[in-house]
């Protein structure tokens, strides 16, 4: 079996790396929008922290 032989996989390759394809997409664009609302949560967590503003847990 040839390296093309192995991509091709017996005419079904273009569906089963696509489908490899889309699956990696969406995990790359969970982790970015992920890695992004906990920057935006650490600001936020930051600018709290900051203003002097006390929490329940701190009373």
């Amino acid at each position: 079996m040839s390296f093309a032989e192995f991509i091709a996989m017996g005419g079904h390759g273009k569906f089963v790396w696509g489908a490899y394809g889309i699956t990696f997409a969406v995990l790359a664009i969970n982790l970015v929008f992920a890695l992004r609302r906990l920057r935006t949560s650490e600001k936020d967590i930051d600018e709290l922290r900051s203003s002097g503003r006390r929490t329940k847990s701190e009373d």
